[in-house]
């Protein structure tokens, strides 16, 4: 190594405090697949070899070949066992009640304080109330150049999820947490725009505002 070498200043990690298992995105799409009952109709295949892709909850069923599931609550991994069937990386933040029996969930650190998309420290994320705002944050901090989101329908009236109601003891969407989790995404649009990240919406009945809706076929067409 030269003395201009170590002289010379080094390169920020892009992915600072990350677990090893942390995904490298850099530059790549991301869809992310929410459970608004718009999904169940988005040819989601098109996603398959052209975009990395995190499935939220039970909407992993939709793209069971899909790269990470997010599953904010425990009682939801519970209720399906640890979703064996899923091959890909498994996420949560409701660590500290899984102790050692699903030891392939792997765990982020939710800041319940922080409305915003933090990117201090990758696998510690900001709240927005929701697990589409957590995927969000995931896949920035993966350093995603695009987003696509589908399935963020952020609204209650034309039906709660694709698959119909969450049971044994979860929690549904009412209107009030709906409108919450709406203006915590759209507020989040500046962060992503900052961090050079592009975001559609491909669904066609969202109540989000500040995302360009288009179908996934040109989401995945537009270069970011």
């Amino acid at each position: 190594m030269t003395l201009a070498e170590v002289a010379a200043p080094r390169a920020p990690d892009p992915f600072p405090g990350a677990p090893k298992w942390w995904p490298d995105w850099r530059g790549q799409t991301c869809v992310i697949i929410a459970s608004g009952p718009s999904a169940k109709d988005v040819p989601i295949e098109l996603a398959k070899g052209r975009a990395k892709v995190i499935a939220i909850n039970s909407s992993w069923q939709l793209a069971p070949w899909a790269d990470v599931l997010y599953g904010c609550d425990f009682r939801w991994w519970d209720n399906h066992k640890g979703v064996p069937n899923f091959k890909g990386l498994k996420i949560t933040q409701d660590g500290p009640k899984f102790g050692k029996k699903y030891p392939d969930v792997r765990q982020v650190y939710c800041d319940r304080n922080s409305e915003r998309i933090l990117m201090a420290k990758c696998g510690v994320i900001g709240w927005g109330g929701n697990s589409g705002f957590h995927a969000i944050n995931i896949a920035a901090q993966a350093r995603v150049s695009k987003i696509i989101l589908v399935g963020y329908d952020m609204r209650i009236d034309k039906g709660l999820h694709w698959h119909g109601k969450h049971v044994n003891g979860m929690n549904n969407p009412i209107e009030k947490n709906v409108l919450r989790w709406s203006k915590s995404i759209d507020d989040a649009a500046s962060s992503l725009k900052a961090l050079g990240i592009v975001v559609f919406n491909a669904s066609p009945i969202s109540k989000l505002n500040n995302y360009p809706k288009v179908s996934v076929q040109e989401a995945l067409d537009c270069a970011p």
